[in-house]
């Protein structure tokens, strides 16, 4: 994968399959190392075990598990991991004219929950909502036998890795058992619902593309 060094690449998704952003994993070994990327290309950095170090202009911020990092488009950047880490890595191409993204910074667990009601399940977005966000990622936590209280379908695009536990999804009319470790591409009007399952709550982080006009987005 360009701009990584002793780094093993699994992309998930992809445009190659239609979708208007990347997600992949990246297996960070004994100091590896990773920069930037190419230009009017937007980064979010999740770290999923070990620790990665980000370096930003003058400031070098150490993260840990559950910790992110959004780099807008253009930013200079690089990641090293002394030890290995495992990563998930979204990018995009920036898509709001004039938009002013900055950089964010943060834990999962320091973020505030959204209320969802009537929906059950506890919700945290890791970026502002404002209007020069083009995506959004979601931390959504459900205790065994929750579930979405709402069949959904709508023009957002979403790419999901299950994180903790367990449960049954449905994409259209096709019903698939997913566990930990799990991804999953949402294309355009897809019809999908969750129930977690087994004996112990399951996490999923959750890409969705924001701000976009649907006549135009891509």
């Amino acid at each position: 994968m360009p701009g990584w060094k002793q780094t093993l690449t699994a992309h998930l998704i992809s445009r190659a399959k239609g979708a208007n952003f990347a997600m992949y994993l990246a297996d960070m070994k004994t100091n590896a190392s990773a920069t930037a990327p190419g230009a009017g290309i937007e980064r979010l950095i999740f770290v999923l075990d070990g620790v990665v170090k980000l370096y930003h202009g003058s400031k070098t911020t150490a993260l840990h598990a559950d910790d992110y990092a959004y780099m807008p488009p253009d930013t200079p950047h690089s990641l090293h991991a002394d030890q290995g880490a495992g990563v998930l890595i979204y990018e995009r191409v920036y898509a709001i004219q004039e938009g002013k993204p900055q950089v964010h910074i943060g834990s999962t667990s320091k973020q505030p929950t959204v209320d969802v009601a009537p929906e059950v399940f506890v919700l945290r977005k890791l970026l502002p909502q404002t209007a020069d966000y083009d995506f959004n990622i979601h931390i959504m936590d459900f205790r065994p036998g929750e579930y979405l209280y709402v069949k959904e379908i709508h023009y957002n695009q979403h790419g999901l890795l299950l994180l903790q536990g367990q449960g049954i999804y449905r994409l259209a009319n096709n019903w698939y058992p997913v566990q930990a470790g799990d991804a999953i591409w949402m294309a355009p009007y897809v019809i999908q619902w969750y129930a977690a399952l087994g004996n112990q709550n399951s996490r999923y982080i959750l890409y969705k593309d924001t701000t976009l006009d649907p006549l135009i987005a891509s």
